[in-house]
């Protein structure tokens, strides 16, 4: 544990490097300061990955609302766009509990029990420090609840982080799930604690090896930092520890199974929304007619 803590300290002291990515343009629309940039740590284990993030260059982003960069996270309407920017908050002394080594393979990584290993996806797993290229963001959607349309709803505790190209030619978008607030958390705190993230990173990885279509659970995180839950029982603290989930899912070629109606098709605010992995960027400026309720359907 000491020296876990010891090389997380060393790569925090250490200034960013900007990558060197052929054949990739990466967007610089994102709401950080040079100064902040400058002040993120130089990933090792991690360097190898190219971030090439379409869908914020081609869906609508939310032009960011004026004042601090916690405002980013403050719950509100966002008519005309599918992207809101945010910033994973950070934790207190975030540890790793687990790699699984299929997972990070699909992205050209490959897991390790080395120190330095773990304490560097401990840092950028956890969000308290953002890899190059990344470009922290929530998707805004809609869809029924209780049986009733909801209206809006949206990412209220994952984050999109990019798309991370490989040399195999695969794009896999990263997401950090439990990264803290975001315009669409409402009254929550988009929080994980340990127990929920170890459920999902076994059940993701367990549902992909049955041939169901999922998420894949590459790292999960843990920290001291902790956060109320289970006040009405009285087996078990109500505290508990926050952790985060980074998981991947590869963007597929268009399978539509949903349409989206004529009126604000796409912000995602009159009608269910499509999966960001199954749809074509280029067919998103269409208008689609004779859209049914998701009751007669």
């Amino acid at each position: 544990m000491a020296s876990v803590r010891a090389a997380v300290g060393a790569s925090l002291a250490v200034a960013r490097t900007r990558p060197r990515c052929v054949g990739l343009a990466l967007p610089s629309s994102a709401p950080r300061s040079a100064w902040a940039a400058a002040m993120e740590p130089t990933p090792r284990w991690l360097a190898g990955l190219r971030f090439d993030n379409r869908a914020l260059r081609e869906l609508p982003v939310e032009t960011p609302p004026p004042g601090p960069e916690d405002s980013l996270a403050t719950p509100r309407p966002v008519p005309g766009a599918c992207f809101s920017r945010a910033r994973p908050a950070p934790l207190r002394r975030p540890r790793l509990v687990a790699l699984s080594e299929p997972a990070l393979a699909l992205l050209g990584l490959e897991a390790s029990e080395e120190a330095e290993v773990e304490a560097e996806a401990a840092l950028f797993f956890s969000g308290n420090a953002l890899l190059p290229g990344t470009e922290p963001a929530a998707h805004c959607y809609c869809g029924h609840q209780f049986g009733q349309f909801a209206g809006q709803l949206g990412d209220g505790a994952a984050m999109y982080l990019g798309e991370v190209c490989t040399a195999a030619g695969e794009r896999w978008e990263l997401q950090l799930k439990g990264a803290g607030p975001t315009p669409f958390s409402r009254q929550a705190d988009g929080r994980k604690v340990l127990r929920s993230s170890i459920r999902e990173f076994l059940c993701s990885e367990a549902m992909f090896h049955l041939g169901i279509p999922t998420t894949r659970a590459g790292a999960c995180v843990t920290s001291e930092s902790t956060v109320m839950r289970d006040v009405f029982y009285d087996d078990s603290a109500p505290l508990k520890f926050l952790s985060l989930l980074m998981s991947t899912q590869g963007v597929q070629a268009p399978a539509w199974d949903e349409m989206i109606s004529e009126s604000n098709c796409l912000t995602m605010s009159s009608a269910l929304s499509t999966l960001r992995s199954r749809l074509p960027i280029p067919v998103t400026r269409t208008t689609y007619r004779g859209t049914r309720p998701f009751s007669e359907r």
